[in-house]
């Protein structure tokens, strides 16, 4: 009987646990109070056993059916497991039911209970549950403490967190080491790195948990106290604490962030030396990862390179890497490469290949990718649809851009940051304007990046009241202590042409970063203020801010207005002091300003050095040669320029037509501009076609310079008509200069210079009354003729006369 009674029982344990359980339960009628005590036991162990492993809800609930069958119903072991299997299912409302049935004031029950929805993923159910054990007033112990903060920081609830650290402080817990660790990560997510390290400060028995956890939350600060990490470590060997693998990984994120590649090479050589995270994916990755923030590719790669078992995270952080340092090609590369080894990318790995695309406008390669996409049925994250959308963007397939962005289904403000670049950098101003209200009618709010786009977007459309409608934004959000914004804002009113408001921009910046003080040097220059641009480099000098290659560019721009020889001289100097004569920008501009500065000879000498001249390079030259006068050089420069290969530009013909005008050389100067029209099939524009009149007026070719206005649009032809009205007073053509004149007061009626050009013309033929005429009509509106000055360079000093 026992050995049938045996396997009968063995067969159910096999087949069916749960029929298993009810018919051993037959014989508890039969057996002592002890025994009974025993099986009960034995069989709570069982079901224990039986819940840990339940994968569905079906079985689960199966499970608990039996439990109360059984009469278990109130065993709080049990009732502990099953909510916790209820939370992890996913059940959350069945996982309450269980919890109002089986608590009591057992605080170990209450720990369990906090740790079960904790990692079940309920963060804000586990402060809930602490809330009712604060009200049972049972008291709390480090594990609760613990778990709470740790619920605080995944949901970023620094009110709530900083009420657990009043009860920690109440219950004498603040100096426990798990306790201060989790506080640390409380404030570290919220970003009050200060607030942690009064907490590391405070625990007394730190251990290696806590030390990382605050060399963690320095990393996470992503601010110059980051040093501070290294502080903590330097700690923790004067302690005798052994740093384990998260520790230096934290380290090596502060390292990158720092670029401090000293540092990271100690953190290197004493992992080698200890043997810490020998073949460790995470720990190699993160040496990779630091190595290309340091700039450090080739050692990054080496890296890569001896890994034994390449993950997709270590592919990811070298395709990174090369993004990072400006080399899409590379990391391209490194993608099909990897396809090619047959891994298969992830979502972060694609994301990086179609930023890779955009930023080389492959957009062959960017289809291909995004066809591996479909043809393997991938779900694209909203990373890398925003990467997709800025790729076809782009390559100028803004069409395929906004079919994907019109399909997302979830969008955040760097998807709709990233569609509004899109239409900007396709000229469709107007639509990124509408792409902007409808992100603020969706309530999403906008960041620093949102501003800088909306800045630029308005001085595309020439939107003063837009753009101080955005400053005033930026205002009233506190976003002005933002150097990026401000030098944004500074560069909009300069355009503008407010460039007193540009100045007060600048004046109340608060952090003043190099790009703040060069651009409103740049303000100045485009504005004709140089004496302004001058003297503010001299200010930027004395608050020992190190002027960069297009601060000087900048400079340069202000002496050749001026025409500060002796001053020009001086920054030349400075160039070859700091090694920057290899810049080829620096060495044009140096050309250029020589030139204005009447050293023709210095421009010439600059020029031979150059060992790989550009276009501006040979644009600076003619023009320089083609200022005074020296066309036969200009012409020879021109057919140097041929014969090297270097095609001409619009400002190339712009400034040898110009120098034949000059030289009256009138054949050649049509011979120039046929071939820019034939050869080079470039259309004239406003500047083309006023030298090209200036050239013939000047060799009395009125009718055929007048002849050439009706090719430029109405409102372009200013400059020309006043060229051609001056022609017309040496060459005594009244009639036509009366149509010119006439032409000119109707398009400039608030131009003094040209009621001053008419009212010669009548002069010089003796019509007075016309001539007065011309200039009452002047002085009834109140128009003055500017006055012109000289400029003489004394002493290093520009004096006005």
């Amino acid at each position: 009987m026992n050995v049938l009674s045996y396997g009968f029982h063995s067969f159910l344990k096999k087949n069916n646990q749960i029929r298993y359980i009810k018919h051993h339960s037959l014989s508890f009628s039969n057996l002592s109070s002890a025994k009974t005590l025993s099986q009960s036991v034995s069989l709570t162990e069982k079901f224990a056993s039986f819940l840990e492993s339940c994968s569905d809800i079906v079985s689960l609930r199966k499970f608990h059916a039996c439990i109360f069958t059984f009469g278990l119903q109130s065993n709080i072991f049990l009732g502990s497991k099953l909510l916790d299997r209820y939370a992890e299912l996913g059940f959350l409302t069945d996982s309450r039911w269980v919890f109002d049935k089986i608590i009591n004031n057992n605080l170990s029950l209450w720990n369990s209970i906090l740790v079960g929805y904790f990692r079940a993923g309920y963060p804000d159910e586990v402060l809930i549950r602490y809330l009712d054990l604060r009200r049972r007033r049972i008291g709390v112990d480090g594990s609760a403490i613990t778990c709470s903060l740790k619920s605080s920081s995944e949901l970023g609830n620094l009110q709530f967190g900083r009420g657990i650290h009043v009860d920690a402080f109440k219950f004498g817990l603040s100096g426990d080491r798990f306790v201060g660790s989790s506080l640390i990560l409380l404030y570290s997510t919220i970003g009050d790195i200060n607030g942690a390290s009064k907490v590391f400060d405070e625990i007394t028995d730190r251990d290696v948990v806590a030390c990382t956890a605050m060399i963690t939350g320095y990393a996470q600060s992503g601010n110059r106290c980051a040093y501070e990490a290294f502080s903590v470590a330097r700690s923790m060997q004067e302690e005798e604490l052994c740093p384990n693998r998260v520790t230096l990984v934290s380290l090596l994120q502060v390292v990158g962030h720092l670029e401090a590649l000293e540092e990271g090479r100690s953190i290197h050589g004493y992992a080698i030396r200890r043997g810490i995270g020998f073949s460790d994916d995470v720990l190699e990755t993160s040496l990779m990862d630091m190595y290309i923030k340091c700039g450090a590719m080739n050692t990054a790669a080496s890296i890569f390179g001896k890994t034994s078992t390449r993950t997709i995270a270590s592919w990811n952080a070298l395709i990174a890497g090369h993004l990072q340092r400006g080399q899409p090609l590379q990391a391209l590369n490194l993608l099909f490469l990897m396809v090619q080894q047959k891994l298969d990318p992830d979502l972060v790995t694609l994301a990086n290949g179609f930023l890779s695309c955009a930023n080389l406008k492959y957009l062959r390669q960017g289809k291909c990718i995004h066809g591996f996409i479909i043809r393997n049925g991938l779900e694209l994250d909203l990373v890398a649809t925003t990467a997709l959308i800025d790729m076809y963007s782009k390559c100028n397939a803004l069409t395929q851009a906004l079919k994907i962005f019109a399909t997302m289904k979830e969008k955040d403000v760097i998807s709709f940051n990233v569609m509004m670049a899109g239409y900007i950098q396709n000229g469709l101003a107007c639509e990124a304007l509408e792409t902007f209200r409808d992100m603020i009618e969706k309530g999403i709010m906008p960041n620093l990046s949102t501003i800088l786009i909306i800045l630029s977007l308005f001085f595309d459309l020439k939107d003063q009241r837009g753009g101080r409608w955005v400053h005033g934004y930026v205002l009233r959000h506190g976003l002005e202590l933002n150097a990026e914004i401000c030098n944004q804002i500074i560069y909009m009113y300069a355009k503008f042409g407010c460039i007193d408001s540009a100045r007060q921009v600048f004046n109340s910046t608060k952090y003043k970063d190099l790009v703040s003080w060069t651009s409103m040097m740049m303000g100045y220059v485009c504005h004709g203020l140089a004496d302004e641009a001058i003297a503010l480099f001299h200010l930027m000098q004395r608050q020992k801010v190190t002027a960069d290659s297009v601060t000087i560019l900048s400079l340069l721009q202000a002496f050749s207005q001026l025409g500060c020889l002796d001053r020009t001289k001086e920054v030349h100097c400075w160039i070859y002091k700091f090694s920057m004569e290899i810049e080829t920008p620096l060495l044009n501009s140096l050309i250029t300003t020589y030139g204005k500065c009447g050293k023709l000879n210095m421009s010439s000498a600059l020029f031979g050095h150059i060992s790989e001249r550009c276009l501006t390079s040979w644009n600076a030259i003619i023009s320089a040669y083609g200022t005074h006068g020296k066309c036969s050089e200009v012409l020879e420069f021109f057919d140097r320029m041929k014969e090297e290969k270097v095609t001409p530009d619009e400002l190339t013909f712009s400034s040898l037509i110009s120098a034949c005008s000059h030289s009256g050389l009138v054949e050649q100067g049509l011979q120039v501009f046929k071939s820019m029209k034939e050869d080079y099939l470039l259309t004239p524009c406003q500047e083309h076609y006023g030298c090209m009149v200036d050239l013939l007026s000047r060799a009395g070719r009125i009718e055929e310079a007048y002849d050439l206005l009706d090719f430029l649009p109405l409102r372009q032809k200013t400059t020309a008509l006043a060229a051609l009205l001056g022609a017309c007073r040496v060459y005594r053509n009244t009639r036509m200069g009366e149509v010119v004149g006439r032409q000119l007061l109707d398009l400039e009626p608030e131009n003094p210079t040209a009621y001053g050009l008419v009212s010669n013309l009548y002069a010089e033929e003796g019509e007075w009354n016309n001539a007065a005429r011309i200039r009452a009509m002047a002085k009834k509106r109140g128009l003055k003729k500017t006055p012109g000055y000289s400029l003489i360079e004394t002493d290093l000093q520009v004096c006005h006369m």
